[in-house]
């Protein structure tokens, strides 16, 4: 690949990725659900994970996954059990006792479209859901492939990765004194970049092949990500972002743009995606799509 494709934003070509991904994945979710029994959370279960996202996370291991040409009707499972986890810990953030979110992804969250204890219960429903998807014996790999998975996103999900990462927040809001930067990136890190991690793990574990590369890739996207969110929420509108708006100001949270302000927060963006192409850039032409991933996550605008 030619340093002006790692460069370039192909804002066309992505669109119809990310649409083409979506819509399969869509489908494939949806025929997944309609197989399961949730009795009364049906409703609520269906409402949460079938919104408006913008797919990321299964987006990126259906990518990681075609550098090794792994196909979708395997890695499907992988992208389904990242995005029931994923949801299940925006549904449990939007909780009063958390960050009290009334919306989220332009719609009413599940605790004010029903009440806590449903929205606690589908968040619940939705982490062991994700388990479910991976040990399906339709799943078409390994025992020891299904396991290294299994353990991983148990452990990147868990209390040694994302719930940790939420706890650092919580402790962090509660207290008198702000974090710095190299806190903010170690937060962070946990709280998104532990399930990005996942996501990008899964093409070379299945495939038997080095992960390395693509956890750091991951980590340079996931932490992109997270400064873009803190840019946005300064910038951007609850309408644009299908979310309330300012929060972190209102609490006085420490956030990349408090600390480097807006265009050092952007240029350290833009740092990232170019540590991240280049983490990646041994695989060459079939690395392209993982790069522009990249370049979309500082480009968003929601």
């Amino acid at each position: 690949m030619t340093n002006k494709a790692y460069r370039e934003f192909d804002e066309t070509n992505f669109k119809k990725l990310l649409e083409n991904n979506s819509i399969y994945f869509d489908q494939q979710l949806r025929k997944f659900l309609k197989q399961k029994n949730f009795g009364v959370l049906k409703k609520p279960i269906e409402y949460s994970i079938l919104g408006q996202g913008k797919r990321l996370r299964p987006l990126l291991c259906m990518e990681t996954s075609k550098v090794f040409n792994i196909p979708n009707d395997i890695t499907i499972f992988c992208a389904i059990a990242i995005e029931c986890i994923h949801t299940y810990s925006l549904v449990h953030d939007d909780l009063p006792s958390m960050d009290d979110d009334d919306l989220r992804r332009g719609q009413p969250t599940v605790h004010k479209k029903w009440n806590e204890a449903i929205a606690i219960l589908v968040g619940d429903s939705l982490q062991s859901l994700s388990f479910e998807v991976l040990s399906d014996y339709q799943f078409k790999v390994s025992d020891k492939v299904k396991n290294q998975l299994i353990w991983s996103l148990a452990r990147k999900s868990g209390a040694s990765g994302m719930v940790l990462g939420q706890a650092l927040d919580i402790e962090a809001e509660s207290s008198k004194k702000q974090l710095e930067i190299s806190e903010i990136s170690k937060l962070q890190e946990y709280k998104t970049g532990k399930l990005i991690s996942w996501s990008c793990e899964v093409g070379p574990i299945i495939a038997g092949e080095n992960t390395e590369p693509f956890v750091l890739y991951a980590s340079k996207i996931g932490l992109a990500f997270q400064i873009i969110d803190d840019i946005l929420d300064v910038t951007s509108s609850s309408k644009t972002l299908g979310k309330k708006v300012g929060k972190d100001t209102e609490k006085n949270k420490a956030t990349f743009v408090s600390k480097l302000g807006l265009d050092n927060s952007r240029k350290k963006a833009n740092e990232l995606v170019a540590e991240a192409c280049e983490a990646i850039s041994v695989f060459k032409d079939r690395s392209r799509n993982l790069c522009q991933i990249a370049k979309y996550i500082v480009s968003r605008q929601f």
